[in-house]
């Protein structure tokens, strides 16, 4: 998931929204750049790319992610891996295209595993590979699998963005028959998350990712309804002071990810889950707002399924925001 969750919006036509919309790139222009290059099999923008990442972990994360889905990437590592046996990264992306593959059904899950795991032995400090597996066992792996794989990414960066977000897409789909449960497990871990991170971390946000995910599961299951904006998973006590509490992080800290005035890309994740978050409590302005700091590339809602296109709630925010000015 974002990010979190894989994207299961609905078919659109073509030309119907701009190319980028859903690009797991997001604004990360550099990435895109690398990717285009990779796709052509030009590996040398994707080495320049990762070198210049540096062990910012998160960044890191979302670059070899991004890199290694693209369709191509593992035959054009492999000849980077000819020209450069000693480079660390190009093992790294491999693994992780390695475990797209497999979650896609394109390669056996053990081969992405066996990847994973040379890769992280020639780079002991990077939770890069640890993240593919993460990102493996969170589809397909048991749930101990899970936990202590994201252990090990923890022990290694212990505010890793993304291996926060797809754990509690995991947690939250424990027990749907539990419905709105306020001491499912999946709030407790989002709260301590929260209250283990520094002040600015972006974690403060993840009680919101966690009632958003549990949302899709209930909404999955039936038991809420299909719109989320009607659902009364969004209107109770505990909807309203996770999101107050993580929009008066956010009106504190601003920009999360901002370092020497450049924006994190994955900033637009956490910007998302607020934005549809006050779409559903019935403030369609302030979620319009969240919605413009996006810019174009609007990531789809943690809740999206077949009969809903997220870009539509964008608009009929806009559009309500637009009406009521």
């Amino acid at each position: 998931m974002s990010p979190p969750p894989p994207p299961l919006g609905r078919s659109r036509k073509k030309n119907a929204h701009p190319a980028h919309f859903g690009d797991p790139a997001l604004d990360d222009n550099e990435l895109v750049a690398a990717r285009t290059a990779l796709a052509q099999g030009r590996w040398t923008e994707a080495r320049a790319l990762l070198a210049g990442t540096g062990d910012d972990w998160d960044l890191r994360g979302h670059r070899v992610m991004g890199l290694a889905q693209e369709p191509t990437a593992a035959a054009w590592v492999r000849d980077w891996q000819l020209a450069e046996p000693e480079s660390t990264d190009a093992p790294v992306l491999l693994a992780c295209a390695a475990v797209h593959r497999a979650v896609a059904g394109k390669t056996r899950p053990d081969k992405a595993r066996e990847a994973c795991t040379q890769a992280a032995a020639q780079v002991p400090g990077d939770p890069t590979p640890w993240l593919g597996l993460l990102l493996l066992e969170r589809e397909l792996g048991s749930e101990e699998d899970v936990v202590r794989l994201f252990d090990e990414v923890r022990h290694r960066h212990p505010v890793h963005h993304h291996a926060h977000h797809l754990m509690v897409a995991r947690l939250a789909e424990r027990r749907p028959a539990a419905g709105q449960d306020p001491l499912h497990e999946v709030y407790d871990f989002a709260a301590w998350a929260a209250e283990q991170a520094p002040s600015s971390s972006p974690l403060a946000v993840l009680p919101v990712v966690a009632h958003a995910e549990r949302y899709r599961v209930l909404a999955g299951a039936g038991s809420e309804s299909a719109d989320p904006k009607a659902s009364g998973h969004w209107t109770g006590r505990r909807a309203r002071l996770v999101m107050k509490a993580a929009f008066d992080w956010w009106l504190e800290w601003g920009d999360p990810y901002d370092r020497a005035g450049v924006a994190h890309p994955r900033g637009r994740v956490d910007l998302n889950f607020l934005a549809h978050a006050k779409y559903c409590e019935g403030r369609p302005a302030e979620a319009a707002a969240l919605f413009h700091r996006i810019g174009p590339h609007v990531t789809k809602a943690p809740w999206s399924y077949p009969d809903r296109d997220p870009y539509e709630a964008f608009r009929a925010a806009r559009s309500a925001a637009l009406g009521s000015a």
